[in-house]
């Protein structure tokens, strides 16, 4: 039993149907594409469960959040994938590809084939278990990567209000997760072995901020230890969270955020594999010509660090997406994919983006006991990397094109006075194009080129005189 598609996409997270929209906006017919997600929903926006689906009046639920409602378009509800032809698989996981003969066998004993092939597979939840640490399955112990993690956590915060909460982890799932827990009125320790939060992108000075607007939320923290075990009632559900640092604390429920891990199982051994990821190139396809790889699980170059890298945000994963469908379907028509890494969060009252990279030299602007300020990041003598709090739209879009300009900074005082300023100037000055090569050829097309006609009208002139000269002289010899 089989079926043959010639699009297969592999996942049914965000870059799934950011894909699957691109591919209807390049018409793509109807029976043509296959979407093979093992989660029992459509393709959805994955932040919404770190923010507003934990809200405790008015929480997002769908189908109010199925892609791509993130970015203003369209929303795709199942009866969508069905009116344009796309065949939802869902529910159901694949046990083995075979990238050789382009099938996929489901867990359901039905081998799918396909042309092309994108893989968006995402990443999973790493456990505590693969720390040394038991207790996952506890009732009150909660991840957060899917829906079904989500209504899990909805569900054991209402089981204990006004309850005691121990967040495992100081990085995004940590950090959004503690602010949703203190919104739903549960006071909240959060526990990370880093010297501050968000410690892959933060500097010590922009954490110390959102730390202390946390502590006047009521928020702890523990810093520089780990969880080595915890305590369990008569029931099996955890009663305390041991730490490393020997200390103790008392809980009614575990939210656990310490990484994530690329799923890509299926394809090791079959394609090539860096940065944990499948690496592409810049059309997003790997070392075989017929898969392609986007969002979370892809290895991807950055053209503007010349390095390859692998991006766990959500922004990175629409964008791919759109690429990934413009390769296959348009490849003379598309160049190689050019991202500048971009993340962003809200929690509480604020709000923060981020581009580029956080390398070399950090130079802070703004008021940082206020409720707007930011950093640039200086390397090699080039601006690299814009981090804003507080901003407005026309603010963040300055900060991301001046990040992809990347222009010299010759003095990091200057650029400190000048604060967010300089990024909004830099942005609002008409680009300059680059000096164009004129070849011989290219002036047979343009309008008459008057100065060169006059020229080559003397070198022709001279040439006749020249000849008529030395004509006489031999007429004369004869």
């Amino acid at each position: 039993m089989g079926r043959a598609f010639v699009y297969v996409i592999l996942g049914g997270g965000v870059a799934a149907g950011y894909a699957a929209l691109e591919f209807v906006k390049k018409g793509v017919s109807h029976g043509e594409l296959c979407i093979i997600s093992d989660e029992p929903v459509a393709p959805y926006e994955r932040p919404a469960l770190s923010k507003g689906f934990l809200l405790p009046e008015a929480a997002a639920r769908l189908p109010s959040f199925h892609t791509c409602v993130g970015a203003n378009e369209e929303r795709l509800t199942p009866k969508w994938y069905k009116e344009h032809g796309i065949e939802l698989v869902l529910g159901t996981g694949v046990k083995s590809a075979d990238v050789k003969r382009k099938t996929l066998l489901t867990t359901t004993g039905e081998t799918i084939s396909y042309k092309f092939l994108i893989v968006a597979t995402g990443a999973r939840a790493l456990k505590l278990e693969e720390f040394g640490v038991s207790g996952s399955d506890a009732e009150n112990v909660c991840y957060l990567r899917d829906i079904a993690d989500a209504n899990r956590l909805v569900n054991v915060i209402q089981s204990c209000p006004e309850g005691n909460a121990v967040v495992i982890g100081g990085g995004y799932i940590g950090m959004e997760c503690a602010a949703s827990l203190v919104i739903n009125k549960i006071n909240v320790t959060m526990v990370f072995p880093e010297e501050h939060c968000m410690a892959r992108l933060f500097t010590t000075k922009i954490a110390n901020y959102y730390e202390e607007y946390y502590k006047s939320r009521g928020v702890n923290f523990v810093k520089g230890t780990v969880l080595s075990s915890f305590d369990f009632d008569s029931t099996g559900k955890v009663t305390a969270v041991n730490l490393r640092d020997g200390s103790t604390l008392s809980v009614d429920m575990v939210v656990v955020g310490i990484g994530i891990r690329p799923n890509t199982g299926l394809f090791e051994g079959q394609l090539t594999l860096e940065k944990g990821g499948i690496k592409v190139n810049g059309m997003l396809q790997s070392s075989n010509s017929s898969v392609y790889a986007i969002g979370d699980v892809a290895a991807f170059p950055v053209k503007a660090f010349g390095e390859t890298r692998r991006l766990e945000h959500v922004d990175s994963a629409r964008k791919s997406a759109k690429h990934v469908v413009a390769a296959i379907m348009e490849p003379d028509k598309t160049g190689e994919f050019d991202y500048i890494p971009f993340f962003y969060s809200r929690i509480f009252t604020l709000s923060w983006q981020f581009y580029g990279d956080n390398i070399g030299e950090v130079v802070y602007f703004g008021d940082m006991s206020g409720s707007a300020f930011g950093a640039y990041w200086v390397s090699k003598g080039q601006l690299v990397g814009a981090f804003l709090e507080g901003g407005n739209k026309e603010e963040y879009e300055a900060i991301a094109k001046v990040t992809r300009l990347r222009p010299a900074i010759e003095d990091l005082t200057e650029l400190e006075r000048q604060g967010l300023r300089y990024a909004v100037t830099v942005s609002q000055k008409p680009a300059v194009s680059p000096p164009v090569e004129v070849r011989a050829s290219d002036l047979l097309l343009e309008k008459p080129l008057y100065a060169w006609h006059a020229t080559a009208g003397v070198i022709i002139a001279a040439s006749i005189a020249a000849f008529a000269y030395f004509y006489g002289k031999k007429r004369r010899r004869w």
